[in-house]
């Protein structure tokens, strides 16, 4: 497709949200300093330029290589020459003696120069008193101290729904008209291919659906796919976030049954006719427990179960060492998953990320105090359907703060599994390896590896694996004997440890087994 149906910005402009309202507001009370977070310069200059319109101002951009330019005024008095410089930009903009927005665009470097910050300071002083305002539009939110007060931060959100619906309809009509492929698509198709687009910006929605017809000259139900693969792609752009595509499933996962009726309870819960019975959308899960009993691969579980795409956040990169942008890459990696939503949003080892927020007014001048309290906040007051998956080792590295109701629907604790769990594991590792599970005596085998977990017994699987395959022979019932017997489980070597996480999680979580060890919280 040579060219786009129409101006992505233009089409944004035409739907009314709560951004563009609150920016309307903010431009109509006089507030000289505005702050747009957006990958979308196209579609927000559009924004901006009807918003100048209906305001009856004149309209400027600042860009480092062009300096500020008129691009919406009837201003005859030329601009001075070489505002490429950011003071020099300012004193021009302090100059222009008519209302206006000005906008400059990815400015935040220049906001790690003190000169730039006292001129951009005393400029917001002097813009109090004009009908003048100034507006930094970056995908990057980074403000000094001196400005925290002066700045009004509008985040502006990827297209949602009716925006990719318009740019489907569009770039469909385009085709149709133009004879250059074949539409194949049903209501419920065209659907299902909007949702799997969420997340992207509209020009990386129109390059993807554009790849998807130049694939195989059509755009139809197999393209869905096509265009889920894209958003991966983009989303691992972000350094923040992992992209799974939904793939596990709770077969896959041996016992726990009292949390798969949970979630079996909540597969509709993201749907409009659980809207209409007046049920929330389930909020999330905390799983503690022991190494290696499933946590993780319950969180990939879920996704798959509710057909809902998993994203992964690594609170270690969101500590990136970067004074200020801890902060920043936190509401990023949020904000993707709000823009995705309905989504699975996995944060592993949640207490790695907060371990240190106790020392953190002395260990990081506060950052992980602040990430903390950003976190937690989101999760207490967040409407978008993110559906939170947290997993912990350690609850002793765990803040107090997270386990409060309210965070989570539930606390699930995940022990050793029981013997019959075990039975359950072992069949499906020897399935998974295209073995007949009736061929062995899985509840020899069950009764063997007491005290193992679950990524314990796969080992022991492939481990007699090895030794089938070292001997040129078969998987047979001895080879999963003696890798089981040759194994130390962590329940011998960390027993200890497991001990006081049981005594812990009695009485403050649920099980997730429906049959618990004697010494496990009932």
């Amino acid at each position: 497709m040579s060219s786009p149906p129409s101006s992505p910005a233009a089409r944004a402009s035409r739907v009314t949200e709560p951004w563009l309202a609150e920016l309307d507001i903010l431009v109509r009370a006089r507030y000289p300093l505005l702050y747009l977070v957006s990958w979308e310069e196209h579609r927000v200059d559009a924004v901006l330029a009807e918003l100048a319109r209906a305001h009856g101002k004149a309209l400027f951009h600042w860009s480092v290589t062009r300096g500020l330019r008129n691009v919406g005024s009837s201003r005859t008095a030329p601009l001075p020459e070489d505002t490429q410089n950011p003071a020099a930009a300012m004193a021009a903009i302090e100059k222009l003696g008519e209302p206006a927005l000005v906008v400059l665009k990815d400015f935040h470097p220049y906001l790690e120069d003190k000169g730039v910050v006292r001129a951009l300071r005393e400029l917001a002083h002097f813009l109090k008193s004009t009908f003048t305002t100034v507006i930094l539009l970056s995908p990057s939110l980074s403000i000094p101290v001196e400005l925290e007060k002066e700045v009004s931060v509008v985040d502006v959100p990827m297209p949602g729904y009716n925006d990719l619906l318009a740019l489907l309809k569009e770039i469909v009509a385009l085709v149709r008209r133009n004879n250059k492929a074949t539409i194949e698509l049903s209501r419920e198709h065209a659907d299902q291919l909007i949702k799997a687009a969420l997340g992207l910006t509209l020009s990386e929605a129109e390059n993807a659906f554009a790849k998807a017809i130049a694939a195989d000259g059509k755009l139809g139900p197999e393209d869905i796919k096509r265009i889920q693969d894209e958003k991966r792609q983009v989303i691992r752009k972000s350094g923040l976030l992992e992209y799974y595509p939904p793939e596990q499933s709770l077969r896959d996962v041996g016992g726990l049954n009292n949390l798969k009726s949970w979630l079996d309870m909540r597969t509709a819960a993201f749907g409009e006719r659980a809207r209409q019975f007046g049920l929330p959308e389930p909020r999330g899960l905390l799983l503690l427990g022991v190494q290696g009993c499933g946590k993780s691969l319950t969180a990939k579980a879920v996704s798959a179960h509710w057909n809902l795409p998993l994203l992964r956040l690594d609170m270690g990169r969101i500590f990136s060492g970067l004074i200020g942008s801890s902060e920043e890459n936190l509401r990023k990696a949020i904000r993707v998953a709000e823009s995705v939503a309905p989504v699975v949003l996995w944060v592993d080892e949640i207490e790695k990320g907060l371990s240190g927020v106790a020392s953190s007014s002395t260990a990081d001048s506060g950052v992980s105090a602040r990430v903390f309290g950003t976190l937690l906040t989101w999760l207490q007051e967040k409407t978008a359907p993110v559906f939170v998956v947290a997993t912990a080792n350690r609850i002793d590295g765990l803040p107090p703060e997270v386990l409060r109701k309210g965070r989570f629907d539930e606390i699930f604790f995940i022990d050793l599994p029981e013997a019959a769990e075990r039975q359950d594991i072992f069949r499906i590792h020897v399935q998974r390896r295209k073995r007949e599970p009736a061929s062995f005596d899985l509840e020899e085998l069950a009764k063997l590896s007491e005290g193992f977990s679950g990524a314990e017994i796969e080992q022991a699987v492939v481990a007699g694996l090895y030794e089938a395959f070292g001997e040129g022979g078969e998987l047979a019932q001895q080879h999963l004997v003696r890798a089981i017997r040759d194994t130390f489980p962590l329940s011998v070597t960390m027993s200890d440890e497991i001990g006081r996480l049981r005594e812990w999680a009695r009485g403050r979580t649920r099980p997730a087994s429906a049959v618990a060890h004697p010494e496990r919280p009932r």
